[in-house]
């Protein structure tokens, strides 16, 4: 692993900076506000929870489905230009999927609006850590942070487009419009030139990725406690996803059909969860640097545990947004600490263990949406939301694989 080497950052590398963060923030934003509106489209389309279930893991279906072409395109037109073209592209898929008269087209939709969130994940995340290489210090998780803030607007758009009946198409077209050509603006001022800089990766590399280290010779993946630890991590991070599907998914239907919150007030059960989240991400890094990864993971875990095993057993509205909050204040660290550990597990080619891990969470993140909506059928929603605690406490029996405190 190398250390990156701090330097002060170029004008040109500071405005990049700038741009790649306007480019998180509208991927947060944009399929924010779409999800407050499924009630009434489940409602419009007279579909049950199952079939609902299902058309929305199409979303995460194209991402897997797209997931694997997107290197490709980066290679080939460059990594700002495939992350604005995904973010245009997603724009049109969310306002498909928000005017859909059938469930066969709003699926449809929603798979092509995964497949080029996927194209646009992969891109942005790929010249943030260009950047990142210019700066000489990890500036990622700030970029993650604000998709928080993006996706907290998004939400909260949504929520006052509703309040003020503002009908579905203009209010997605609108939100469209208005993300795509902010996207556009900041494609600008992202950095120039290949993806691949030798020079700039000789000199620096990234903490995380390794990019820039002298190249390693691929080990195979040896031994009874390697595949147990890459397990337990794929776990781990699948448990992750799994409460941020629950809040994106299922928070806003919970609310207003279970608990028969008002339209508008049920979509705060989403923001809650992206808010706390993103508050745990702000503080997450300082929190690690203090206490370890598995500490912090297990914290989370039972806090995640707890306060949503606590709003199922005495189901209020503000006991339910509460449990979402700390849901995603909870499993705020999960996914980057799977990653990061899976990136450093030795016996493994550079990038093998990330890669596993990556793609075995979405495959976990395509079958979440689904099996809550049969158990919710089968029993009831409330029943189909105790994945949240469920997997609060996996993580407690698996964050010992997770690094503890370094002294």
């Amino acid at each position: 692993m190398t250390v990156d080497v701090l330097r002060r950052a170029a004008p040109a590398d500071r405005r990049a900076r700038v741009a790649v963060a306007v480019l998180f923030f509208t991927n947060g934003a944009l399929f924010a506000n779409l999800l407050p509106r499924y009630p009434q489209i489940k409602a419009d389309l007279g579909i049950g929870n199952a079939a609902y279930g299902l058309a929305v893991a199409a979303f995460p279906a194209g991402a897997i489905a797209a997931g694997l072409a997107a290197g490709i395109l980066v290679r080939r037109f460059g990594s700002a230009r495939v992350a604005v073209g995904g973010t245009l592209l997603t724009g049109v898929g969310i306002l498909a999927a928000g005017l859909a008269d059938s469930v066969v087209v709003f699926g449809g939709a929603l798979f092509l609006a995964g497949a080029m969130d996927a194209f646009t994940d992969v891109a942005q995340n790929a010249h943030g850590l260009r950047v990142q290489r210019r700066y000489g210090r990890s500036i990622i998780n700030s970029f993650h942070a604000i998709w928080s803030i993006g996706a907290v607007t998004g939400g909260s758009m949504a929520a006052a487009a509703i309040a003020l009946g503002i009908p579905r198409g203009e209010h997605l077209l609108f939100s469209a419009v208005l993300f795509s050509v902010a996207a556009c603006v900041a494609l600008r001022f992202c950095l120039p030139g290949p993806e691949t800089e030798p020079a700039e990766r000789a000199d620096t590399g990234n903490a995380d990725t390794g990019e820039g280290a002298p190249p390693r010779a691929p080990a195979p993946v040896t031994g009874t406690r390697i595949r147990y630890v890459l397990a337990a991590l794929v776990l781990i991070a699948t448990a992750g996803t799994l409460v941020e599907d629950a809040g994106s998914s299922w928070a806003t239907l919970y609310l207003s059909d279970s608990l028969h919150a008002s339209v508008a007030l049920a979509a705060s059960g989403y923001v809650a969860l992206v808010g706390a989240q993103f508050a745990g991400r702000l503080l997450g890094d300082r929190l690690v640097d203090r206490f370890g990864q598995r500490a912090v993971a297990r914290s989370g875990a039972l806090i995640a545990a707890v306060g949503m095993g606590l709003a199922l057993a005495v189901p209020t509205v503000p006991g339910t947004v509460l449990g979402f909050a700390a849901a995603g204040f909870g499993v705020a660290t999960l996914v980057p600490a799977a990653m990061h550990e899976a990136d450093e597990l030795p016996g493994l080619g550079p990038g093998s263990g990330l890669t596993i891990v990556s793609w075995l969470m979405r495959l976990g993140f395509l079958l979440s949406p689904p099996v809550v909506g049969l158990v919710a059928d089968a029993t009831s929603l409330r029943a189909g939301l105790l994945v949240v605690p469920l997997a609060g406490l996996l993580v407690l029996l698996l964050a010992g694989v997770l690094q503890p405190r370094r002294r």
